[in-house]
């Protein structure tokens, strides 16, 4: 497999295990509960584009962001591999991270926009994994990572059109054994990210 498959593979692995489509289509279910199958596929629609925009800016706007906070990509894989440690953690113990909970507030045009789309799509983990993964890449790398963040949206877009068959399928154990899988992976990942931050800070020695 050649590096530009392996890292369009590792960035959508990467993406798919800290947005949980699966998971995130029960609580999609939750908040657009009693509406007709155009008012969620609207929804749902807003809220992927809005995901994705977002997404994008940072993907591209990342080395500037880093340029004007003087902010270096070591720091910030550091501080973004703990995020999604932490992220992972809670969802290894069966809950949903408290950065993507949603909100109690009854069904409107902008709850495409908040909660869905921010914080439960475009969480601070994914944000953080975006501008990890373009940082420091040209703009083959940066167009890998938003074609894989829109492949993504696109599964998640078909996850929430079916929401309701695919909590029936799974059930409520599924869903826990998929909330505490998709934990691990982002742990796992969270992990790698702080050792390669250290080690191209020079505090650890280099990790490919």
């Amino acid at each position: 497999m050649n590096d530009v498959a392996s890292h369009a593979i590792t960035v959508f692995m990467a993406f798919f295990a800290i947005m949980n489509p699966i998971a995130n289509t029960a609580i999609f279910v939750g908040l657009t509960s009693g509406q007709t199958r155009r008012v969620q596929a609207g929804v749902a629609l807003r809220a992927l584009c809005t995901c994705l925009l977002i997404i994008t800016i940072f993907a591209l706007a990342g080395k500037s962001i880093f340029h004007l906070f003087d902010i270096t990509l070591p720091a910030l894989r550091v501080t973004g591999g703990i995020l999604l440690f932490a992220i992972g953690y809670q969802m290894l113990q069966g809950n949903s991270s408290s950065m993507h909970s949603m909100s109690d507030s009854p069904l409107d045009i902008n709850v495409a926009y908040s909660p869905i789309a921010v914080p439960i799509l475009a969480g601070p983990g994914t944000i953080a994994t975006a501008m990890s993964f373009s940082a420091a890449g040209d703009w083959m790398t940066i167009s890998i990572t938003i074609a894989a963040f829109a492949l993504l949206c696109l599964i998640t877009f078909v996850c929430f059109i079916f929401g309701q068959r695919i909590v029936q399928v799974i059930g409520i154990a599924g869903l826990t054994i998929v909330t505490r899988l998709m934990g691990l992976i982002i742990a796992v990942i969270g992990t790698q990210m702080v050792f390669v931050g250290l080690g191209n800070s020079g505090l650890l020695a280099p990790i490919n």
